[in-house]
């Protein structure tokens, strides 16, 4: 596993409601409140995000008080500590005014109550839902609709835990992809159309900023660099006990891995880790050919191993200058699900499945065994020479994310679910697994491909096209699930 260049965070808003009225009919019971709020706290801190406690809004008069505090901490996500019944002059003032997703917690103390002994007080200590729909109806006559409602058990309640986890995980993709700073390099392949990309809509739509960069950037980096430099020779070192380097198979393309073409990967890596450093990014898009027999082709041509290094280190790097897919990537690495640059190959009419891979960047901690480096004589359909990653993906579930842009210029998430199948793959030096998708494969890549995707997509483990689709929400994006 290659570890994060950069730790999990997220802004996470909390505030418990309950009516004032209780306190001082039942004493006690707000004791018992804050208990309860201070059990979720705990659960929230094991998740790698600041939690921002607003305490008690128990009137109406207290939710105008906290607003501003609430929106001054920039949060991810609020969740609202459902702890009784609370009227809903407690939430409509605030969820009015969010920009982020919201989420209602009903969370009782109790798997049921002893109703042969059971008191007033039992019982407002787990009206957790009492009000639920009641929020939710004042929500949607807002124009705000909360985002999920959480139901389940205060404690010992995997369900209920796992769903606080996962908007964790949709709060981190949030918090990184809106201050995310997204290096753009070059210009698309000639004709390639479904790449060009408004940089001022990724902002619109994600907060990102996009940084306009210079192949001479990298260029500088990687000129002052030496084979026998100690950054250059550690880096070779770290590719060759993290690679195989096997003999070549079938393809005359490609050749044991050449000491040259290891240096060069080397030397390339180093150049791309100390530029996105100087340059503050969070990742980067880029396609560029420079002049035949240049030093700078040799460069921007030999990316592929320092990229998958990177993109494995929660830094997504994208070719072909998709930085539509860089953002897919980005967003399955902050879900902790991997994120490869992936397109279709081939189709397998015998085991009903597709090849899904390309010639790089990939999410090395999501390989099935250990990666493999080869030399490529050539790089098809493009220029250049050198080093290529080949692996197959995890196998067993995985998802899909492609982000396609509609008519009216706004982007779409194009989300499927299905298989990594274990199977051969041509040993070609690019990354290549058996997909496999409901309900065969003909019928899935007819429904995909009607859905107006970008034809690159990021890869993931596991079945996460419920995040997916709620990011999607949060970022008011419209998106559709082809395998359901």
């Amino acid at each position: 596993m290659i570890p994060r260049r950069k730790k999990l965070s997220a802004n996470i808003a909390l505030y418990s409601v309950g009516l004032d009225t209780y306190w001082t009919q039942f004493p006690g019971v707000l004791d018992e409140m804050n208990r309860k709020t201070e059990v979720l706290k705990q659960k929230l801190s094991a998740h790698q995000v600041n939690v921002f406690d607003f305490g008690m809004v128990d009137n109406s008069a207290k939710a105008y008080e906290v607003l501003p505090e609430i929106k001054a901490c920039d949060p991810d996500i609020l969740f609202v500590d459902m702890v009784t019944y609370a009227t809903s002059a407690t939430f409509a003032a605030i969820v009015r005014e969010m920009t982020c997703p919201v989420i209602l917690l009903a969370l009782q103390p109790l798997s049921a109550m002893d109703y042969a002994h059971a008191t007033t007080f039992t019982q407002l200590c787990n009206d957790d839902f009492c009000s639920v729909p009641e929020f939710t109806g004042v929500a949607v006559r807002m124009g705000k609709p909360v985002a999920d409602v959480i139901i389940g058990k205060l404690e010992n309640d995997p369900e209920a835990d796992e769903a606080i986890a996962k908007w964790c995980r949709i709060a981190h993709a949030r918090h990184d992809l809106r201050h995310a700073r997204l290096g753009l390099m070059g210009h698309v392949l000639d004709t390639m159309l479904d790449m060009q990309t408004d940089p001022t809509a990724v902002t619109a739509s994600f907060g990102a900023h996009v940084v306009p960069c210079e192949a001479e950037e990298i260029l500088r980096e990687y000129t002052v660099l030496q084979d026998s430099d100690a950054d250059v020779q550690a880096m070779s070192k770290r590719i060759l006990e993290f690679f195989d380097t096997p003999d070549p198979v079938s393809d005359p393309v490609t050749t044991k891995l050449t000491q040259e073409d290891l240096f060069t990967a080397s030397r390339a890596a180093v150049a791309l880790e100390r530029f996105i450093t100087n340059k503050k990014l969070d990742g980067f898009a880029y396609y560029y050919e420079a002049s035949p027999e240049t030093v700078l082709r040799t460069l921007v041509t030999n990316f592929i191993v320092g990229n998958s290094l990177l993109t494995a280190s929660g830094f997504p790097m994208c070719g072909e200058f998709d930085i539509k897919t860089c953002i897919a990537m980005f967003l399955m690495d902050r879900l902790e699900i991997g994120g490869s640059f992936a397109e279709f190959h081939p189709i397998d009419f015998n085991r009903d499945t597709i090849l899904v891979g390309h010639d790089g960047p990939h999410h090395l901690n999501i390989a099935n065994g250990k990666p493999v480096i080869r030399s490529l004589k050539k790089y098809h359909g493009k220029p250049g020479k050198g080093a290529g990653v080949e692996f197959n993906i995890k196998t067993g579930p995985i998802t899909m994310l492609s982000i396609g842009v509609k008519a009216d210029g706004k982007f779409k998430f194009i989300i499927a679910e299905g298989e990594s199948m274990a199977g051969p793959i041509p040993p070609t030096g690019n990354t290549n697994t058996h997909g496999k998708f409901p309900p065969d494969v003909r019928t899935f890549l007819k429904k995909w491909c009607m859905e107006g995707p970008t034809h690159h997509f990021a890869l993931g483990i596991g079945h996460h096209a419920d995040e997916l689709v709620k990011l999607a929400d949060s970022f008011g994006i419209k998106s559709v699930v082809v395998t359901k």
